[in-house]
């Protein structure tokens, strides 16, 4: 017979998550980093564009698309815009009141 395991779902876990301060902290720290990169993806998917096609069209790398996709990187303004020409996309960027 085989072990069965105690699953929980990430919302669930990520819900209990958010009660401790810290973890809280960081989740909302980094919020917008991983926003920027859940919009490039669903862009380029959207375009049914690779990361290799969209590499070509901003004139780098695939690695830099990746990058941009699991937010480990720190973008310049002027690699964003390119990324937004290729994906023909306007490209803005707004401050909020906290």
């Amino acid at each position: 017979m085989k072990n069965k395991k105690n699953l929980i779902s990430f919302d669930t876990l990520h819900k209990s998550w958010m009660g401790d301060p810290e973890y809280k902290h960081e989740y909302e720290r980094l919020g917008p980093e991983f926003e920027i990169a859940r919009q490039i993806i669903d862009a380029r998917i959207k375009r049914n564009i690779t990361q290799v096609e969209l590499a070509k069209r901003m004139k780098t790398g695939q690695a830099v698309v990746s990058r941009l996709e699991t937010a480990n990187a720190k973008p310049s303004l002027s690699l964003i815009q390119r990324l937004a020409d290729a994906l023909n996309l306007r490209f803005e960027l707004r401050f909020y009141p906290k």
